[in-house]
């Protein structure tokens, strides 16, 4: 396992993560991490609003899978936006 921490890409991948440097490979992560957790709390706003009425598995399948078509294009246009401002 160390082996792979000491590999220089994964070095430069964790300084990256560590210091806010915006790269693709970073954008990438922190876009993934942004779809899962949107997923999860639109699972948890479906069930509340409508798991009595179709069903708590229904309702969080449904929560989860619209909750990122709101989020992913925002972290894209967030990313821009912070990859435009860097550059000054």
């Amino acid at each position: 396992m160390s082996e792979f921490f000491n590999h220089p890409s994964v070095e430069e991948f964790l300084t990256n993560m560590v210091t806010s440097d915006l790269t693709l490979v970073t954008g990438l992560l922190w876009l993934v991490i942004a779809t899962i957790i949107s997923m999860i709390g639109g699972a948890i706003g479906g069930m509340i609003l409508a798991g009595k009425e179709i069903g708590y598995i229904f309702s969080a399948t449904l929560g989860a899978l619209f909750a990122p078509a709101g989020t992913i294009p925002t972290i894209i246009i967030g990313f821009a936006v912070l990859n435009f401002l860097s550059n000054f």
